[in-house]
């Protein structure tokens, strides 16, 4: 995946498809080190580009635009999963992709990555995959109500997916399916809380896992995540053992993410993230390393720091709707570290952000947010 093994070192170029928040802060951890940063994004001065030295302004699928990043670029990485594969793979083939084109493939498509999962057994909803009217029927003869429709490619934040609760409401899902081809219907667990597994994974497989967090959504979107998860050591070490286990299968290289629900002691993987992860930014100010700074050296060939927790910790995002009062909050509080992304608008449910609170004990950190919240009115 690397024309060489040789370490990639400052001031070498780092080129990044993808220019929102997540491109940004792995810019942002790798000036850090001394690295040049290039990002291909069709949105001119979008997040990524106002931390870079260079942007080229093309959609993602413009090979003339994926060759000028590559030959610019001494390695390149990618800040969302639904990159052009046939972009991925010409980068890959020469040699500047060391995270490969593979886990791209599986996680672009829901099918692929659940019968990757259920291949190397691992605990997963019931599922099937669904393309007429009639496999749909044929599904709801196994899989029992509630259901969630989901589309195979795309879909983020709840959209892409409508969750089906009796026999009556099955003439929606045909629609859905019609609207959307080819798709997947799971069984819908209940479950007692979700909790993400976000680690890095080095070319040579060495491997380092953060803390993990447990993850509170509102309309489908993570509000905030909690470190450390409230779980057992024995939740802890199944959902370890899990990633760990896919992470080799696919010979995992960076930052990577694995969503999971916990019901009791048992563990069901969700889904998975081929980069840095909202989950995992509590990581900036709580860990000795971030998942930023870990992905900027698993990509480069560096060896991987050792990760700590210095601090109990919440990460809230901060969506459209709270711009305004988390604008009013900083003016009266010196309470959590906010990150503005630099987005060139405030739209409702749009993630402009996120604020991460640190202290000695959750309820310090709670205390915290509940006057970080009051200043925000």
């Amino acid at each position: 995946m690397r024309k060489n093994n040789h370490p990639i070192l400052p001031p070498k170029t780092i080129g990044i498809i993808g220019g929102g928040q997540l491109g940004r802060m792995m810019a942002i951890a790798a000036r850090y080190m001394g690295y040049q940063i290039a990002v291909l994004d069709p949105t001119p001065n979008c997040p990524t580009a106002q931390v870079a030295d260079k942007q080229i302004v093309a959609a993602y699928d413009d090979m003339d635009a994926v060759k000028e990043l590559t030959e610019l670029s001494d390695v390149v990485t990618y800040e969302f999963e639904n990159v052009d594969l046939t972009a991925a793979t010409y980068i890959e083939k020469e040699g500047k992709l060391p995270q490969g084109a593979y886990a791209l493939e599986v996680t672009q498509n829901r099918e692929k990555e659940k019968e990757l999962m259920k291949s190397v057994g691992l605990p997963v909803p019931e599922f099937k995959i669904v393309q007429t009217e009639s496999d749909i029927k044929e599904a709801f003869e196994t899989i029992a109500f509630p259901a969630v429709i989901k589309t195979c490619r795309g879909g983020y934040d709840g959209k892409g997916q409508l969750k089906i609760d009796a026999d009556s409401e099955i003439e929606q899902a045909v629609k859905f399916l019609n609207e959307n081809k080819h798709c997947i219907i799971e069984s819908w667990l209940s479950f007692d809380k979700e909790i993400s597994v976000v680690f890095t994974r080095s070319l040579s497989g060495e491997i380092t896992f953060f803390p993990i967090p447990e993850n509170e959504h509102k309309d489908h979107i993570l509000y905030k995540s909690t470190v450390p998860a409230q779980i057992s050591d024995r939740v802890k070490e199944a959902a370890v053992v899990a990633a760990k286990r896919l992470a080799d299968e696919m010979n995992v290289v960076g930052t990577f993410a694995i969503e999971m629900f916990v019901d009791g002691e048992d563990i069901y993987i969700n889904e998975m993230a081929p980069r840095p992860h909202n989950s995992g930014h509590y990581t900036i100010e709580a860990c000795t390393i971030s998942q930023f700074a870990q992905h900027i050296r698993a990509i480069c060939g560096l060896p991987l720091r050792e990760i700590n927790l210095s601090h109990y910790s919440v990460m809230v995002n901060i969506l459209g709707e709270d711009l305004d009062g988390v604008h009013q909050a900083m003016s009266s509080q010196s309470n959590g570290f906010i990150h503005l992304y630099g987005k060139d608008a405030a739209k409702p449910k749009r993630k402009m952000g996120h604020v991460t609170f640190i202290g000695e004990s959750l309820q310090q950190v709670e205390q915290q947010i509940n006057e970080f919240q009051e200043a925000k009115q």
